[in-house]
């Protein structure tokens, strides 16, 4: 497979790379990434990257305490001339079935789902169902 790369050849951006008015960028985070990570870890992985401007899109997602963590620091780090907050989607990925009674009872939390994350200002949600979100993105 033919690799692909950007830039001018010494490893840094091209002159007008990364600007404002070149695009928004997403950041496509695998599980494998996301594994061996604790939850605060995680957590600044994502605000990093959404301070940053960037959306970013979870392959495994959260798990229910950990989005409630994401949320909560969030709120800790807003500020009207930075930062104000982030938008969140998650939807479950397909399976072969529901957990069973017996999963749910022992507490086994179903990371399996996508997740998107991007800046309140920057992102807009305006569908989403089992099988689609669909988002609007500007750039500031």
């Amino acid at each position: 497979m033919p690799e692909v790369t950007s830039g001018d050849g010494d490893g840094g951006p091209t002159e007008g790379e990364d600007g404002p008015d070149d695009g928004v960028r997403v950041d496509m985070i695998s599980g494998a990434r996301m594994e061996g990570l604790t939850s605060m870890e995680k957590i600044r992985l994502i605000l990093d990257g959404v301070r940053e401007g960037n959306i970013v899109i979870l392959e495994e997602g959260l798990t229910p305490d950990e989005e409630s963590k994401l949320i909560e620091v969030t709120m800790t780090e807003i500020s009207p001339d930075e930062f104000n907050g982030i938008e969140i989607e998650t939807y479950p990925k397909s399976s072969s079935g529901n957990p069973g009674l017996f999963d749910r009872l022992m507490g086994k939390e179903d990371t399996q789902k996508l997740t998107v994350i991007g800046p309140a200002n920057q992102i807009e949600t305006l569908h989403k169902d089992e099988n689609l979100i669909s988002t609007l993105v500007s750039r500031k």
